[in-house]
């Protein structure tokens, strides 16, 4: 088998270390932008220990290498086009990616309207959770550089997700 189409395990955990989100996806390979995986029509994915839910359209994950943030890139006609979790930084570890989501998260949909999305979920668990000043510094920090970079169409929010969609659908 290639790298690229070797499985990697994705897992966000809430700041309190307890499972959140978490799936398997296609390693697709890596560009300028971080580790893009990738997930077919069919996948499933998992809260917690809550029962798996199962994806109707293909989408793509991208993983930036140092940036408190995460994408995924969903193939039509998924009314939302590009999904990002402000996260910490995502780390490998023997094929696994492992991220705290801080619940802030940027939104584009697919007539182009562009949103921070959960500001109240995030305030909520800035308390709960005993977010550092650095932790909400930089959250804030990487939803006002998307909502910049995502609106001004900076790539790989235009066109450079495209190709790597183009491997799952």
């Amino acid at each position: 088998m290639r790298e690229e189409q070797q499985m990697a395990r994705v897992v966000y955990t809430k700041y309190d270390g307890s499972l959140h989100w978490h799936h398997y996806a296609t390693r697709l390979g890596e560009d300028e932008h971080g580790v893009w995986l990738g997930c077919r029509a069919g996948n499933t994915a998992q809260r917690g220990h809550e029962p798996p839910i199962t994806y109707e359209h293909a989408f793509v994950l991208l993983f930036p290498r140092d940036a408190w943030w995460t994408a995924a890139f969903n193939a039509a006609p998924n009314r939302t086009e590009i999904y990002c979790d402000i996260s910490t930084v995502p780390r490998w570890q023997d094929g696994v990616v492992t991220m705290v989501d801080l619940d802030l998260d940027v939104v584009r949909r697919r007539d182009g309207s562009l949103f921070i999305d959960d500001e109240d979920e995030f305030a909520e668990h800035r308390v709960r959770y005993g977010y550092p000043a650095q932790v909400v510094e930089n959250a804030e920090r990487a939803a006002q550089w998307l909502m910049k970079s995502i609106g001004e169409r900076a790539e790989p929010f235009t066109d450079g997700y495209r190709k790597w969609l183009s491997l799952v659908e």
